[in-house]
C-alpha cells in the first residue's frame, strides 16, 4: 500500500434499547417501595418487643454515637423529658395493657379453679367472683340473702369464710407488681341517729380488715397502694340499694399504666350511681350490733394508703 493512500476510519454507533420516554425511572419508584415495605415490617416487628428490647432501639435512633455506651447514654426524647406524642403514648399503653390483661386472664381462671375446689368455701356458701375490667383484675367477697358469710351485720368483725379467701389469694396476688386498691362496700341501710358510726366508718373497717388478713397471708405490705371505704356510695345493686350483694369487700389488682382520671371507682360495674343512705328498714332503724371496745375491734381505717 502506498503512503498516499488514506487510512479508511469505520465508526460503529451501539443503539441503546430501553424506554425512550422514562429510561430507568422505575427502578426509583421501585426502591422506595421496597423501602416503605421494609419500614412498615419494621414497625410490626418492634411493636412485638418486650419493653426493655425497645428501649434499647429507641436509645440506638436517638443517639448511635452514645448507644456505644450503653443505650441509656442515648438522649432519647421520653428519658430527656421530652413529651412523646399522644399517638405514640397510646400505643405504647395499649401494649401494655393488652400484655398484662392477657396475665390477669390466666391469673383469673386459675382463682376460680382454685376458689371452686375448696369444700369449706362451698360449705359456707361463700359468693366470690373474679373478672378482668378496664381497671385491672377484680375479686369480690360478695354477701347473699343465705346470711352473713364474711362479716356480722353491722360489724367489722371478719368471718372464717374471709379469711380463707384472702389467705388463698395472697400468694397468687403477689409474685406481680401491679398495686392492690381495697375496698370495702355495705347496703344503703343505716345505723340507728344515735349509733355514733355510719356505713363510712364500717366499709372503711373492712377493707383496712381485709388488708391486714392479706399482709399476713403473705402479700408484701407496700404492694398495697390504697384502702378506701366507700359505705354506699357504689352499689353492685343500685335499683335496690338494700340488696345484700351491696356489702361486699373488692380486691382490685389495677393496671401500671392507669392515671388518676381513669382509675375511677366502680367502672367495672353497670349503670353504678351515687345512692343516698336509706333512712330505715321496714320503717325502723338499723341499729348497730354489739361491737367489742376498740382495743380488742378492728381499729378504723383511713383513705390514706398504708394507713391503719
Amino acid at each position: 500500500m502506498s503512503k498516499d493512500a488514506k487510512k479508511i476510519v469505520i465508526v460503529r454507533k451501539k443503539k441503546v434499547a430501553g424506554g425512550a420516554h422514562h429510561g430507568g425511572s422505575w427502578k426509583v419508584a421501585y426502591a422506595d417501595f421496597v423501602t416503605a415495605m421494609m419500614a412498615f415490617f419494621m414497625v410490626m416487628w418492634i411493636l412485638g418487643m418486650d419493653d426493655k428490647l425497645k428501649q434499647a432501639i429507641e436509645g440506638y435512633f436517638s443517639n448511635p454515637i452514645g448507644y456505644k455506651k450503653g443505650y441509656s447514654a442515648g438522649a432519647s426524647p421520653i428519658s430527656s423529658g421530652a413529651s412523646p406524642s399522644k399517638v405514640q403514648t397510646s400505643q405504647l399503653r395499649m401494649i401494655v395493657r393488652n400484655q398484662e390483661s392477657q396475665k390477669f386472664n390466666v391469673l383469673a381462671q386459675q382463682l376460680r379453679e382454685m376458689l371452686a375446689k375448696n369444700g369449706e368455701l362451698q360449705r359456707l356458701g361463700a359468693k366470690v367472683e373474679v373478672g378482668v375490667t378496664k381497671e385491672g383484675l377484680r375479686i369480690e367477697l360478695i354477701e347473699t340473702g343465705r346470711g352473713d358469710v364474711f362479716f356480722a351485720l353491722g360489724s367489722a368483725q371478719m368471718k372464717p369464710a374471709a379469711v380463707i379467701v384472702l389467705h388463698a389469694i395472697a400468694p397468687e396476688l403477689e409474685p406481680l407488681p401491679n398495686p392492690i386498691v381495697l375496698e370495702g362496700h355495705t347496703d344503703a341501710a343505716s345505723f340507728g341517729s344515735n349509733a355514733g358510726f355510719t356505713n363510712w366508718e364500717l366499709s372503711a373497717e373492712r377493707a383496712n380488715a381485709a388488708r391486714r388478713v392479706l399482709t399476713a397471708s403473705g402479700l408484701s405490705p407496700e404492694r398495697v397502694a390504697e384502702v378506701r371505704g366507700l359505705a354506699d356510695r357504689h352499689l353492685r345493686v343500685p335499683e335496690n340499694p338494700l340488696d345484700p350483694s351491696n356489702r361486699r369487700i373488692s380486691v382490685l389488682l389495677r393496671y401500671r399504666d392507669l392515671g388518676a382520671d381513669e382509675a375511677a371507682i366502680g367502672d367495672s360495674v353497670p349503670g353504678v350511681v351515687a345512692m343516698p343512705h336509706a333512712a330505715s328498714v321496714d320503717g325502723a332503724p338499723r341499729v348497730a350490733p354489739p361491737r367489742r371496745a376498740p382495743a380488742a375491734a378492728s381499729p378504723a381505717a383511713s383513705a390514706v394508703p398504708g394507713q391503719s
